[in-house]
């Protein structure tokens, strides 16, 4: 993937299936909502497998063990093993592995994901400020994560603990909607101590690296419904990407995304994966066109005419989007147009 400006999506001719040897598949939002799949999942994912194209499961949610993942996606229909899940707490635990001494204590402020993976490491788990701990690292406990872990993280990295998270997302999808992320949790012990994490989790290098020493893909293809996450980490480790629109992503946080949160192909849902991509002519003089829909960018909004599937509509004015935004993001007002499209 080039890194210049992303100004519309691309088109392929090819099912993604086929064009990519791996999908690096995120989890919330994207295979599962509040631990139920999400429709269309388990059989894009089935048929996409049975294709040829390997899955790997890659989520930035620190709290679970890939055992307890993959277990999870098998009673979903997903036929899943351990070594097909990589999460950012073994990005984390590596990271901090290469930083302290092997067998060195860590204060944990999480769940079991992540003593496992420090364990992997060959690294100590500890639960106090008092046990010495080598390093502090924060992942998402759920919501039942006692306030007090938080003061045992201020309590350690006060006196001068090194400090990691495994990633800093603010939400998380669940049943019910939008729910506090592992990035609120640590705004928390921020906040108290004025501290900064190291961070390992997407969109940052060391999980894009954790991923491909473990899958070892050659052409791999993210795919996410988070632009700051999926889509930035996507654009940091030059690989191609598919945003869908089964999480936390709107039609109008899309069109406005700066060019590291521009996905290469955007979809509904994970039938994205087995299909070719439309591609999107035309441009800004004559307007951008996808399936039946033009779409142009005009001084104070964005302009959609014509009729025709709702994504195609949308693609099109991604394209109008994008180039009117340039290297920045898209200021101009969508709300019209996402309307006729019911987006």
């Amino acid at each position: 993937m080039s890194r210049s400006v992303r100004t519309s999506p691309e088109g392929s001719g090819q099912g993604l299936n086929e064009a990519y040897d791996t999908a690096l598949l995120d989890l919330d939002g994207v295979v599962y909502a509040g631990g139920n799949a999400i429709a269309h999942a388990v059989e894009s994912l089935g048929t996409a497998r049975d294709g040829g194209m390997r899955l790997a499961y890659v989520t930035n949610n620190a709290l679970r063990t890939p055992d307890t993942v993959a277990a999870h996606l098998t009673e979903l229909g997903i036929a899943t093993d351990a070594g097909d899940v990589i999460t950012s707490a073994q990005a984390v635990a590596r990271l901090i592995s290469e930083q302290v001494p092997s067998g060195a204590r860590v204060l944990v402020i999480g769940g079991e994901g992540l003593r496992v993976a420090l364990r992997e490491r060959g690294l100590e788990p500890v639960e106090s400020a008092e046990d010495d701990p080598a390093a502090v690292v924060q992942g998402f406990g759920g919501p039942e994560l006692p306030w007090g872990r938080f003061a045992e993280a201020c309590y350690a990295i006060a006196r001068g603990v090194p400090w990691y998270a495994s990633n800093t997302d603010l939400t998380i999808p669940s049943a019910r909607g939008i729910a506090p992320g592992n990035g609120a949790a640590v705004e928390v012990v921020r906040i108290a101590t004025g501290a900064e994490p190291q961070v390992a989790g997407k969109p940052l290098p060391p999980m894009h690296r954790e991923t491909i020493l473990r899958t070892g893909a050659r052409r791999p293809l993210v795919v996410g419904d988070r632009l700051d996450t999926d889509i930035e980490g996507a654009f940091n480790g030059e690989v191609d990407s598919l945003l869908v629109l089964t999480g936390v992503t709107d039609g109008a946080q899309l069109l406005a995304a700066p060019p590291q949160h521009r996905p290469t192909y955007v979809d509904a849902d994970l039938r994205g994966l087995l299909t070719g991509q439309p591609e999107v002519t035309g441009g800004a003089d004559d307007g951008f066109r996808c399936g039946g829909w033009t779409a142009t960018a005009g001084e104070e909004r964005l302009e959609l005419a014509g009729d025709g599937s709702p994504l195609d509509g949308l693609r099109a004015l991604c394209a109008a989007a994008w180039t009117a935004g340039g290297e920045r993001g898209c200021g101009l007002d969508s709300g019209k147009a996402l309307a006729r499209l019911g987006l």
